[in-house]
């Protein structure tokens, strides 16, 4: 059986290297054919060294930084060849693909890169981190209360922007001599601002389910992922129920660490086939689209694992439900929402049709989710969180400015 894994793991290598070039391949093409930017073009740069695997973590920016490009033109810097072109074929924003730190460095010469925005904790930040005279901030792929949130690596950044009163609480509990007041600037969740686009079924009466889990986890610690202990019971309950229509959307990391859990992934994505063709009117959804927001807005209802996707549907105000983790090792911070929240147990996934009744029409349980969301991300008046990033980019603007002003005072 070792023998077997390996020669798999061999053979995926493989094909990832070839991808891998075949990626760069383009990706240089490209670069050639358009030429480099113009000098002094642009002011912000997103830093993204991952590889398309990582993508969702920028695609949920997209829409806020088009709206800051307008005043302070934004590109992004593509340190991974597969990154860089899924990032070109979506064409959201300009790219400059820059493998080496020598090709940093000459970007940043032609460059006015007075912002440098992060939306992970990839370890090659730290090849980024080394050029000053620019501000170094973290802006993340979400909010949640997962032990990602709380990393001491909050300290490498000159600043974070953080969705509000519950980040600054739990940062304020868990990092030792940190200056959350000079450090962090909460905006909310300006990606809710372009929560939209069309849906892929024709609305009816039926209750709207969205099901999002998280991916399986790397070590036990994080094992959020919910499909294999919750997914194929509660996806078969609500599929036998005409009242209610599923999206389903999962991690596009499922199966990636156990093979059994991307088993049961592709079991209830099967499953949502079998339903639609034995009833068309159903219209269930697998989504595995690159578009995140009109599922969180349209659904009646929400499914989530712990993980980023609680907080952005939070940030819409509608009821959920949290999938509680099966693993004992599974690290919950229950200081913020997750003390609170509605949990769904394994044992009761089954039940998922009264449950979701309950979260749907209990009036405390609705009072219990106003309250949580106004901790975790302010004022959700459609353009505020928006207006609020705006605030905290001519704030960095201002002070980068003034920082200007003294080397040539």
């Amino acid at each position: 059986m070792t023998l077997v894994k390996d020669a798999k793991n061999a053979v995926a290598l493989v094909r990832k290297a070839a991808r891998g070039r075949k990626a760069y391949r383009a990706v240089t093409a490209a670069a050639k054919q358009q030429g480099p930017f113009e000098r002094g073009r642009f002011q912000i740069a997103v830093y993204f060294a991952d590889s398309d695997v990582n993508m969702y973590q920028m695609r949920q920016w997209y829409r806020p930084l088009q709206e800051i490009a307008k005043t302070w033109p934004v590109v992004v810097m593509a340190r991974n060849a597969m990154g860089a072109k899924a990032l070109l074929d979506d064409a959201e924003l300009p790219v400059a693909f820059v493998p080496e730190v020598r090709g940093i460095e000459r970007f940043l010469d032609r460059q006015d890169i007075r912002i440098v925005l992060y939306v992970n904790q990839n370890t090659r930040n730290f090849q980024m981190f080394r050029y000053g005279r620019r501000w170094h901030v973290f802006i993340n792929h979400g909010e949640s209360d997962k032990m990602y949130m709380t990393t001491n690596q909050y300290k490498a950044y000159d600043y974070a922007l953080i969705a509000g009163q519950a980040a600054r609480d739990r940062l304020t509990r868990t990092l030792w001599d940190f200056d959350l007041d000079r450090k962090t600037i909460e905006i909310g969740r300006p990606q809710a601002d372009h929560y939209s686009g069309a849906t892929p079924y024709e609305p009816d009466d039926r209750r709207v389910v969205l099901y999002a889990p998280t991916w399986e986890g790397d070590r036990p610690a994080a094992a959020y992922g919910s499909v294999a202990s919750h997914g194929e019971a509660l996806v078969g309950a609500l599929l036998a129920d005409p009242r209610y229509r599923v999206i389903y959307r999962p991690h596009p990391r499922s199966g990636v660490v156990d093979a059994a859990y991307g088993e049961a992934n592709r079991r209830i994505i099967a499953a949502l086939e079998a339903a639609n063709r034995d009833d068309p009117t159903a219209q269930h959804v697998y989504d595995d689209g690159p578009e995140l927001g009109w599922q969180l807005a349209a659904a009646d209802v929400a499914i989530t694992d712990i993980s980023a996707m609680v907080y952005d549907r939070l940030a819409v105000g509608k009821p959920l439900l949290v999938a509680r983790p099966t693993n004992p090792a599974a690290k919950i911070d229950e200081g913020g929402y997750l003390g609170a929240c509605e949990w769904l147990t394994a044992d009761r996934a089954g039940d998922i049709v009264a449950e979701a009744a309950r979260v749907l029409e209990d009036p405390q349980t609705t009072s219990r989710l106003r309250f949580w969301v106004e901790r975790y991300f302010g004022d959700t008046a459609p353009g505020a969180p928006s207006a609020r990033f705006r605030a905290a980019i001519e704030t960095l603007m201002a002070r980068w400015q003034e920082w200007a002003d003294r080397e040539t005072a």
